[in-house]
């Protein structure tokens, strides 16, 4: 399986039919639709529902694209980050990234960066929103992508990301609760959530943890100084029964058995990140690059 054949299967999913994936990818519509059947061929299994107004994934297309933005994701940061090692500090870009960052929402901008400036590279590092902003300060970031916005005249922000939260919850536990519109916050109570240090970002853990109380759910002690809320410390807190987490619907991460993620009802939680860089910075690969960056 080539790298290309999960670009253009992601593209089509993205854009919802296979012109537009094909406008997006500059190829004609019949060599998108042979990658997709040469895809399915090969896997055995169908993965696209085709109607008049357009494509969906089926249960395999969802669980290809959750791996293929993994994978497309990894790919790019590797190649970033290898020619990122060049000697010229000034052609190379070096972007924070938190973790659970939507591995699409750096992949266009980053290609049109390149055809603007094939000169510069891109180095990117996973650090919390308050190393980031340490990071900036001392000038060893030229952009950070942050949970919260940080305040005074010292830094320019675009906010480019607004992501509602739903609740991962052992299935067990899920179907005793779930609504026909999902699961209302209050019904967490008792649970523990499975959080994450408040130094990593105090501003958003101030406003997560506020919205848990306001609702009746006890946050709890903040998780330890360090630690890391990766994908396996979610999902094995979870598997117990005893916990919830937060996660976007889309979270690129393949639930196990036993784990369900179901919407909250009324979106009361919104994950927002700022793309942040410093306002005397004078870069125009950077700026070429926050102007390719979508706008929530």
């Amino acid at each position: 399986m080539e790298l290309r054949d999960l670009r253009g299967f992601v593209a089509v999913v993205e854009e919802g039919g296979l012109s537009a994936a094909a406008r997006r990818l500059h190829l004609s519509q019949p060599a998108v639709s042979q990658t997709i059947a040469s895809l399915e061929r090969r896997l055995g299994v169908q993965l696209l529902v085709r109607s008049r107004t357009g494509v969906s994934p089926t249960d395999a297309g969802r669980t290809l694209l959750a791996e293929a933005r993994a994978v497309l994701a990894r790919y790019d940061e590797a190649m970033a980050v290898m020619a990122g090692l060049g000697p010229d500090p000034d052609t190379v870009l070096r972007i924070g990234v938190p973790l659970e960052l939507p591995p699409d929402l750096l992949s266009g901008p980053l290609a049109a960066l390149g055809a603007a400036y094939p000169r510069t590279r891109t180095r990117l590092r996973h650090l919390s929103s308050a190393a980031q902003l340490a990071a900036l300060r001392a000038g060893e970031l030229d952009l950070g992508l942050l949970r919260e916005r940080p305040a005074g005249r010292d830094f320019d922000a675009l906010p480019v990301l607004e992501e509602r939260l739903g609740v991962l919850l052992a299935t067990d536990h899920a179907v005793r609760i779930v609504e026909a519109d999902g699961v209302r916050l209050d019904a967490l109570g008792g649970l523990e959530w499975v959080g994450f240090p408040r130094s990593g970002s105090p501003a958003w853990y101030d406003e997560l943890t506020a919205v848990l109380r306001s609702h009746g759910v006890d946050p709890g002690a903040a998780a330890p100084e360090g630690q890391s809320l990766i994908a396996p410390v979610k999902l094995g807190a979870v598997s117990s029964g005893d916990a919830f987490a937060l996660a976007p619907q889309d979270w690129p991460v393949p639930l196990p058995d036993g784990v369900t993620w179901s919407p909250l009802v009324g979106h009361p939680i919104v994950r927002r990140t700022w793309a942040v860089w410093r306002a005397d910075s004078r870069r125009r690969d950077l700026a070429r690059l926050v102007a390719a960056l979508p706008a929530s």
